[in-house]
């Protein structure tokens, strides 16, 4: 059989253009929606945990990114990315994503180490100490008022009564319970005068502090409760990484002239 020239044309360029087609998953309006967009959808769903890779999601990204190529194009027939308070917000947010593009490559290259976060945990377990602490306070704002409680607390009077005047909102109407806490969640002089206790004393002098004068009483001590490092490897990490990047910030802020 022999083909006629312009039927073989016109076959040649189908076979050229199908390649050029099967990029794009639609056109709107001549805009053409490359199939590598959707990909990079996938991919970002996918790295989320939100959904897995199929027929089914890969429609609906397709039909999802339609839906925008619509809108962005009446948006722009109608001017709406010309207005400054737009021009403004698409600035904003140009910046952040190039900023946390930046920050995430700057962890790949400076990443947490495994010992980093193991030195951080026993750090952490020797601030806490090996005992918990369940105290009660009566916070005042001069030592002859915390005197004066001193002296009622001897002459009988209920620390959780007495408590109702004091100055901490947290515990004063809850007869001044400070819960269970190791001694670093307070500051150095309260917590040297509550580890000075034994179960059911009460601090025979007012304890200032930098928020005034306490009266402080011990209920109980037990043994404190540290999660294995298994348990908190990630939440460490996290901190040892906003750590690392607050660093790197204040660096950039230092060298940087600033008028």
């Amino acid at each position: 059989m022999i083909v006629k020239p312009a039927r073989l044309l016109l076959a040649m360029t189908a076979m050229v253009a199908l390649p050029s087609f099967a990029q794009n998953v639609a056109t709107v309006n001549g805009k053409p929606i490359p199939a590598a967009k959707v990909d990079q959808v996938v991919k970002q769903v996918v790295a989320q945990g939100k959904a897995t890779d199929s027929p089914q999601l890969r429609e609906a990204i397709k039909r999802d990114l339609i839906g925008r190529e619509v809108l962005i194009q009446e948006a722009d027939k109608q001017g709406i990315g010309g207005r400054p308070e737009v021009k403004n917000a698409i600035d904003n947010a140009r910046q952040s994503i190039i900023i946390n593009a930046m920050l995430a490559d700057y962890i790949k290259k400076n990443p947490v180490k495994d010992a980093d976060i193991t030195a951080e945990y026993n750090k952490f377990k020797t601030q806490f100490g090996d005992k918990e602490y369940h105290a009660r306070h009566i916070l005042v704002g001069t030592e002859d008022e915390a005197k004066a409680i001193i002296a009622k607390l001897k002459g009988g009077a209920k620390f959780e009564d007495l408590a109702k005047q004091s100055k901490d909102p947290g515990s004063a109407g809850n007869g001044g319970d400070l819960d269970w806490a190791s001694p670093a969640s307070f500051v150095p002089e309260f917590s040297k005068a509550m580890t000075s206790l034994g179960k059911g004393q009460i601090t025979e002098t007012p304890v200032k502090t930098q928020y005034g004068y306490h009266v402080i009483k011990l209920e109980d001590t037990r043994a404190a409760k540290i999660p294995p490092l298994e348990e908190v490897k990630q939440q460490v990490g996290e901190q040892l990484q906003q750590r690392k990047l607050a660093a790197f910030r204040e660096e950039l802020m230092k060298k940087a002239k600033i008028q």
